[in-house]
C-alpha cells in the first residue's frame, strides 16, 4: 500500500492519529491569526522546546497586532533576547506595522508572500492553518516523511532544492477540506515520530503505507548533503572598570544585530592592552559553523567610541545582549568578582 495508490485512507489515518496525540501547543489550544503569524516567525531555525516560554511572554507583552505595532523597537528585541536571528522580530514587528493599516487584510498565499519576512513555507503555513486556504506546506520534516513514505532516492545538494522537489507530492497529498491541520499533522509526524535518526517506526500512525520502512532504507532518506563545517575561532575582550563593563553596541545600520550589545572583540580595542589573561573559552554552532570564543580579561588605555561602550552593571537587564553573550557576562561577572 503507497500513498499514491491510496491518498485518502492515508489521510484518514494521518488525521485520526493527529486528532488524539498532537501536542497542546499554545498557537492550536487558543488558534487566531495572529497566534499563527507570531508563531511561524518564532519556531524558523528554532526548537519549539526552546520558543515556547518566548511565546507566552510574547503574548503577554503584544496579545495582537496592535499592539505589536505600537511597540518600540528595544522592546520587541529585548522580548526575543535569546532566540537569536534578530532580522525575524524586526520583520514581524514591520509585519504588524502593514497588517494593521490595510484596508484589506491578506487572505492568499501570494497575498501573505507581501508581507514584511515573508516567505513561500510561511505564507502557506499561515494562509492554510489560520485561513483555511489549500495550500500545501513544506518543511524540513515533510521532506523527510514524504521521501520516506515513496523510498525517494534523489540526492539533493541542499534542503531547500529538497523542498521545491517535494512541493508537488505534498500539493497531491493535501487534504483541501482541512488544509490547516492536515499540514500540522504531517509536520508534527515529522517532529515526534518519523524522527531524523531512529525514526519512530513501530508506532507510526502511517507505516503501513511507507515504502522506505518496508525496504528498510528509512534512515537512509531523504538524501541531502551535509554542508561542510566551518570552523571559527574569535578572541573578546572582558574590560571592567568599577561598576561599568565594556561593550560593542552595534550600529543601527547593520544587516545584523542591529542596535543590541556584545563583548567586544579583542581587535577593535585601539591603543596598547595590558594584563591580558584567559578568563573563559565556549564553544557554540550556528548551522554548519563551529565557533570558538575565547575571552580574556584585559586594560585598555585608548578605545574607540564609536563603536564601544562603558555600560553601568545597574543597566545590563534594560539591554539587549545578543545570543549567548547574556549568558557569558553572567558568568564573567562570577568569575571577576
Amino acid at each position: 500500500m503507497n500513498i499514491d495508490s491510496h491518498p485518502i485512507k492515508f489521510r484518514k489515518a494521518l488525521s485520526a492519529w493527529y486528532t488524539v496525540g498532537r501536542r497542546p501547543l499554545p498557537w492550536r489550544t487558543e488558534p487566531s491569526l495572529y497566534r499563527t503569524v507570531v508563531s511561524e516567525f518564532m519556531t524558523q531555525q528554532t526548537k519549539i522546546k526552546t520558543m515556547l516560554p518566548y511565546f507566552e511572554a510574547w503574548m503577554k507583552s503584544f496579545p495582537d497586532f496592535d499592539s505589536l505595532a505600537k511597540a518600540e523597537d528595544q522592546a520587541v528585541l529585548k522580548h526575543w533576547e535569546g532566540l537569536g536571528y534578530y532580522n525575524r522580530a524586526r520583520n514581524l514587528h514591520k509585519l504588524a506595522k502593514v497588517y494593521v493599516n490595510l484596508k484589506i487584510k491578506p487572505k492568499s498565499k501570494e497575498e501573505w508572500q507581501q508581507m514584511p519576512g515573508i516567505g513561500p513555507y510561511t505564507s502557506a503555513a499561515i494562509s492554510s492553518i489560520a485561513l483555511g486556504q489549500a495550500n500545501a506546506v513544506v518543511d524540513g520534516n515533510v521532506v523527510r516523511v514524504l521521501a520516506r513514505l515513496n523510498d525517494d532516492d534523489r540526492k539533493f545538494k541542499n534542503n531547500g532544492l529538497a523542498v521545491k522537489a517535494f512541493t508537488s507530492t505534498a500539493d497531491n497529498l493535501l487534504d483541501d477540506k482541512n488544509p490547516g491541520d492536515h499540514n500540522q499533522s504531517m509536520m508534527e509526524l515529522g517532529a515526534t515520530v518519523c524522527l531524523k535518526n531512529k525514526p519512530l517506526c513501530t508506532i507510526c500512525p502511517v507505516s503501513k503505507f511507507c515504502v522506505a520502512k518496508e525496504r528498510g532504507t528509512q534512515e537512509d532518506r531523504p538524501k541531502i548533503e551535509s554542508k561542510s563545517i566551518v570552523r571559527i575561532e574569535i578572541e573578546r575582550a572582558w574590560v571592567r572598570k568599577g561598576d561599568c563593563i565594556l561593550l560593542h553596541h552595534i550600529s543601527e545600520s547593520s544587516s545584523q544585530l542591529a542596535g543590541q550589545y556584545e563583548l567586544p572583540e579583542l581587535k577593535m580595542i585601539s591603543g596598547n592592552v595590558s594584563d591580558k589573561r584567559l578568563l573563559l573559552s565556549q564553544s557554540r554552532s550556528i548551522t554548519n559553523r563551529r565557533i570558538k570564543e575565547h575571552i580574556y580579561k584585559c586594560t585598555t588605555k585608548e578605545r574607540n567610541e564609536d563603536l564601544l561602550e562603558w555600560v553601568p552593571l545597574g543597566r545590563l537587564q534594560g539591554i539587549t545582549l545578543s545570543g549567548p553573550h547574556r549568558r557569558w557576562v553572567k558568568d564573567l561577572l562570577k568569575i571577576d568578582n
